[in-house]
């Protein structure tokens, strides 16, 4: 080793380990922030991140559904190596496509235990962790939290719940704290933030902790703080107006999380994210980008990052380093010391610093539902997309709103990328998945 490389190492191991405040939207487009140029609400709190820090212009969900992308924001990498989890896993823990079905039938239907996350390296180095919100990640008890590294759990297990009953739509009620239900009451937007605060608020000085806080607002149903006491909620369509006020209770309890944060004196030593895990449905705004949720268009896979991470971002730093949810977990892993992990996802500090330029990415996304299968491979500013096997070729530095399909003029691009996709499917193919009879 180098005597620089050496003094850098000793250097690093006397700075105190980073605390990490996770905070994740859900349903959330990539234009439905004020940072983000949205005219039509405000969100004075993640704005201040913005502000503070480090705003992302090109940034993507590794999946344009719930349960894929947070598979791979855990894992630090493709989901598809997980096996079953390219969609939302059903209301009542429902396969939607067919090795997912395969995989409820035997009770596979989650996130493995065997598999290594992010929460499993911190607590490894002696983080405090915990989560608070939405789940997502397997109905059963064994695919819960607590079995992947959190020490502490509150929230709904599965994609959306009322948010005053905390029952999905078959009435229900998966509201849990540590795996048991739960009795309360209180807006759920609201009781996330707080049970947020309230664990904060029991950290000991000099202990790293890891918050994970994935809200599940602005996800349907549409109910707002002041819907208390209303017999019904909409489950169905669109509600705009309720979608942005969602959106502001959320930014209100992100808000009092960084203020806790500042009152334990510890805003210097905390690196705060704050991200969506795919784009907005109907109701929401991904302007001008094409495509919604489900899609693997820029609207279905474009999301909002902030990060505000003092001594390390610049305040009021923009990039448009590509980045995926997977890069994230690399590159906090890293910054919090775990090694030997291996990741799909990158460390990009140094692209993000701006000491470096943009680092070229070839990037891949698959998402299954039904009989639908939809792709995408983007390599630098070139992107093919397949909805069910019918292709077409963008250059989104030219065209990004995914106008212009040059897949006729171009044979020899799309080719490249179709047998980049293709070895890439076959890199990842899931080894729980080997006996699946399809």
């Amino acid at each position: 080793m180098r005597r620089r490389d050496f003094l850098s190492s000793l250097a690093a191991a006397a700075q105190p380990r980073p605390n990490i405040v996770l905070i994740l939207a859900d349903d959330l487009g990539s234009a439905d922030l004020s940072c983000y140029g949205s005219k039509d609400l405000r969100t004075p709190a993640i704005d201040s991140l913005a502000a503070d820090g480090l705003l992302f212009r090109q940034a993507y969900a590794n999946a344009p559904e719930c349960t894929p992308s947070r598979c791979a924001l855990l894992t630090g990498r493709y989901q598809q190596r997980v096996g079953g989890l390219e969609c939302a896993i059903g209301l009542a823990n429902v396969g939607r496509y067919d090795e997912a079905v395969w995989l409820q039938k035997r009770d596979e239907l989650g996130l493995p235990s065997t598999e290594p996350t992010l929460p499993k390296y911190l607590s490894s180095l002696g983080y405090s962790t915990a989560v608070f919100g939405k789940w997502h990640l397997g109905y059963p008890d064994k695919f819960g939290p607590n079995h992947h590294g959190f020490d502490e759990f509150f929230g709904i297990l599965g994609g959306a719940a009322d948010y005053f009953r905390y029952t999905e739509e078959d009435q229900a009620m998966v509201l849990r704290h540590n795996g048991k239900p739960v009795q309360t009451s209180g807006y759920l937007t609201d009781l996330i933030g707080q049970k947020a605060i309230e664990w904060l608020k029991k950290q000991k000085p000099g202990k790293p902790f890891f918050l994970y806080v994935p809200f599940n607002a602005p996800h349907n149903p549409f109910q707002t703080r002041e819907d208390a006491g209303k017999a019904e909620a909409q489950w169905r369509g669109a509600n705009r107006p309720a979608v942005l006020k969602m959106i502001e209770q959320m930014d209100e309890q992100i808000g009092a999380i960084l203020r806790q944060i500042d009152a334990m004196g510890c805003r210097e030593n905390t690196i705060v994210l704050f991200m969506s895990d795919n784009g907005a449905p109907a109701g929401g705004s991904n302007a001008p980008l094409r495509g919604m949720k489900s899609s693997v268009y820029e609207g279905g896979i474009r999301m909002p990052l902030l990060i505000r991470w003092p001594g390390v971002l610049a305040p009021k730093s923009v990039t448009h380093q590509v980045t995926l949810m997977m890069d994230v977990t690399a590159t906090l892993s890293a910054a919090a010391g775990v090694t030997g992990a291996k990741f799909d996802g990158l460390d990009l500090r140094p692209e993000w610093r701006g000491e470096r330029p943009l680092r070229p990415r070839t990037v891949f996304w698959r998402y299954k539902r039904e009989k639908n299968r939809r792709k995408a491979v983007r390599e630098g500013d070139w992107k093919l997309v397949s909805e069910n096997g019918k292709e077409a070729l963008f250059n989104l530095k030219a065209d990004p709103g995914e106008k212009d399909d040059q897949i006729a003029v171009n044979t020899d691009v799309a080719e490249r990328l179709r047998r980049l996709l293709s070895n890439w499917e076959k890199d990842t193919a899931a080894p729980r998945l080997r006996d699946f009879p399809g």
